[in-house]
């Protein structure tokens, strides 16, 4: 039961929001700049400079960034399979990115600002110890709209999965208490 799913179009919606909020930054940084000259009798040629620069950084922003992220979408997908997650992704290099459910530790909710305005969330993929980024999570399912059936299901199979292939090992209580009493024992006759 392979289980295809596709990051939804508000998902760019999110990242058009997200460029809008550092082009907001930068013009914001350049308009206290701005005022910091004037107010200090600085050279009056720097404002129309710093406007230029910050104008110039928020196209080159926005032109760089647009079809990235249009093709980083495009080419982002996420199979869920019975025995593992697979995450596709890439631009220019891709990656196919495996991960088994018996390494898979715990799942958990993201849902950020952007993401709970535009009804889309995460679901983050912990593993035991595997993890080389930085937020400590293997995987990351990201513009998901129904993200909440998704985490249920996934935190269902893997209490399945771990369930069903874990032994117990709890120890039984009259041999650990004999072992208690024979470890007392000793430190008896030591002291």
């Amino acid at each position: 039961m392979d289980k295809r799913i596709k990051p939804d179009e508000k998902y760019f919606t999110k990242c058009i929001m997200v460029l809008t909020t550092v082009t907001a930054i930068i013009i914001v940084a350049a308009a206290i700049i701005t005022l910091i000259i004037h107010l200090a009798g600085g050279n009056p040629l720097a404002i129309p400079i710093i406007w230029i620069v910050a104008v110039s950084a928020i196209v080159l922003i926005w032109i760089i960034s647009l079809p990235l992220i249009r093709l980083w979408i495009k080419n982002l997908s996420y199979v869920i399979n019975d025995d593992r997650i697979t995450i596709y992704k890439g631009i220019l290099t891709k990656k196919e990115q495996n991960i088994p459910f018996r390494a898979v530790t715990d799942f958990a909710l993201n849902r950020g600002l952007y993401d709970r305005m535009l009804g889309i969330g995460s679901v983050l993929v912990q593993t035991a110890g595997q993890s080389q980024t930085a937020s400590g999570y293997e995987g990351y399912l990201a513009g998901l709209l129904d993200y909440q059936t998704l985490y249920d299901d996934l935190r269902e199979k893997l209490r399945k999965i771990h369930s069903s292939g874990a032994t117990s090992v709890e120890p039984d209580a009259e041999k650990s208490g004999a072992v208690l009493e024979e470890i007392l024992g000793e430190l008896r006759k030591i002291s």
